[in-house]
């Protein structure tokens, strides 16, 4: 690799030396300026032919040769001594090319390194240093402005020596700073390559569907998943319009999930999609990214699930239904065989009676129960005043605790809080979590009713200081005919669960055994169907 680098800076030196040259040698075509004007014209002449013939050789060796930092030292060295000759040539200090040897400094720090350009600098600085002294004492063939003195001399010695120091200090640093940053540009590149493969790489093997559109939506990037799943080669589904792939999606920008069905030649795929939007690094929209799964064998899987679960609820219910109804049909069947056989006395016939009408009207409210679970009635939705529904649904509820002293209802209302929903039903919800915590406080207690807003819903809590429930009865008590009570037929909470789902609201129940069950109500503020 250093090597490499090596050579195209060898090249480049020696393209530049051409150039150079030509120049120099031109210029003196171009301008007109004459030989003669320099002590020693025809040795300049030789001297670029010269200079001419080594590059030459420079090129033919450099295919050749090994060892390329001591042959780019040798060119340093040569460009060097030319320089110099040439300088004594045109006429030492008045030398109109003495700026050439900063020339060849710069040269040696950025084809080596810094230690290079200190090792010219100081060889131009004993090789001019000694023409300017022997020029001075006339011990070279150079004639010079007789005007100049001995401290002129010094001085541009000094200057020079201090120039080529400082232009080596200078394109060294530079030089230095230049390979780091080349190096770190090197790498991050190789880096920038393996993080694309690598991300290209994860995108064709995932197993999701995943594309990219721009910002109008026609799609850029289509990987493999995404092909298999609708069945579009890559080429043909890019710059495509994204509608064209997914019908379903009307407008991309509005759409953060979707779910929709897409033509197959194997039949027809439910697609789940979720699209964002994709930024850069400024955190502009550049355009969006989808990610989709065929979820048709889920679905299917799903429905099959259902339906199973389906039967089996139909098949629990059922056993309920059977055990609900054989308890009161065997009291009723009693007392009706005792009256029909005459087998008691008068004075309990009456009491028979009144057994068999109470498992009438038990089996009529588990009958009526059960067909308002079944089959409910449409929710007529209107806006009403939830706080003045529940002071209502109270009031009903302190009646029937009024022989029990020890129970007490404690009210926290938000007030004012409108709300769109059926208020028989939701009356129907609170009458029965009312009566299911009262019932619950058979030693007495206290119930607490709370409502408050949050953000776009109407929370309702319902908090008793009863027995609790047991936490291995937590997961049935929405459960159709589940009870712990004796004479309970196990369908209140399971209608209320039935009826504030109609409602788009959700109900949690949290229980302490012994302590506490505190039930809430979520419904939303505006079902947008009132009337």
């Amino acid at each position: 690799m250093i090597d490499t680098v090596l050579i195209k800076k060898l090249k480049a030196l020696t393209s530049i030396r051409v150039i150079f040259i030509s120049l120099l040698l031109g210029s003196f075509f171009l301008l007109q300026v004459r030989y003669s004007n320099f002590p020693h014209p025809r040795a300049i002449s030789n001297l670029i032919v010269a200079l001419y013939v080594l590059t030459i050789i420079y090129s033919v060796l450099l295919n050749r040769i090994k060892i390329y930092v001591i042959f780019a030292y040798i060119q340093l060295f040569v460009d060097a001594l030319a320089t110099n000759i040439l300088i004594y040539l045109t006429g030492g200090i008045e030398s109109w090319f003495s700026f050439i040897m900063l020339l060849t400094v710069m040269s040696a720090s950025t084809v080596l390194n810094k230690r290079a350009g200190y090792i010219i600098a100081t060889f131009n600085s004993i090789l001019y240093g000694a023409i300017i002294d022997l020029q001075y004492y006339k011990l070279l063939p150079v004639e010079f402005d007789t005007t100049l003195i001995e401290r002129d001399f010094l001085y541009n010695i000094f200057v020079h020596i201090s120039a080529f120091y400082l232009v080596a200090f200078l394109s060294g640093y530079l030089s230095s700073r230049l390979e780091k940053t080349t190096e770190v540009l090197e790498q991050t590149d190789s880096d920038l390559k393996e993080l694309t493969l690598f991300s290209e790489e994860l995108i064709e093997n995932i197993p999701s569907g995943i594309f990219t559109t721009d910002t109008d939506g026609y799609i850029l990037v289509f990987n493999k998943a995404a092909e298999d799943i609708t069945d579009i080669e890559r080429k043909i589904a890019q710059g495509k319009k994204i509608d064209t792939v997914f019908p379903f999606i009307e407008h991309i920008t509005d759409i953060e999930r979707a779910e929709g069905v897409i033509r197959h030649n194997k039949g027809d795929r439910i697609i789940s999609l979720s699209i964002s939007s994709l930024k850069d690094i400024r955190g502009e929209r550049i355009g969006f990214i989808g990610i989709f799964q065929d979820l048709t064998q889920f679905k299917k899987m799903e429905a099959e699930i259902k339906n199973k679960e389906k039967l089996a609820a139909i098949g629990e219910l059922s056993a309920s239904i059977a055990h609900e109804i054989r308890n009161p049909l065997a009291s009723l069947k009693g007392s009706v065989e005792m009256l029909l056989e005459n087998r008691v006395a008068e004075e309990y016939k009456e009491k028979l009676m009144e057994i068999a009408l109470k498992e009438m009207e038990r089996l009529n409210k588990i009958i009526t129960d059960f067909l308002t679970y079944s089959r409910p009635t449409a929710a007529e939705f209107t806006m009403f005043d939830l706080d003045l529904l529940l002071d209502d649904t109270l009031e009903l509820l302190k009646n029937t605790t009024a022989q029990r002293e020890n129970i007490s209802i404690r009210k926290d209302f938000y007030g004012n809080l409108k709300v769109t929903a059926d208020p028989q039903k939701l009356q129907q919800v609170f009458w029965n979590l009312g009566m299911n915590a009262i019932e619950a406080m058979s030693s007495g207690g206290e119930l607490k009713v709370s409502t408050r807003r949050e953000n776009n819903f109407i929370e309702v809590v319902f908090q008793d200081t009863g027995v609790g429930i047991a936490k291995e009865d937590m997961g049935k008590i929405f459960y159709p005919f589940f009870t712990t009570k004796i004479e309970g037929t196990g369908l209140g909470l399971a209608l209320a669960y039935k009826i504030i789902e109609e409602h788009k609201g959700k109900i949690s129940v949290i229980s302490k055994q012994g302590e506490s069950t505190t039930v809430k109500v979520l419904i939303p503020q505006d079902n947008g169907k009132s009337k």
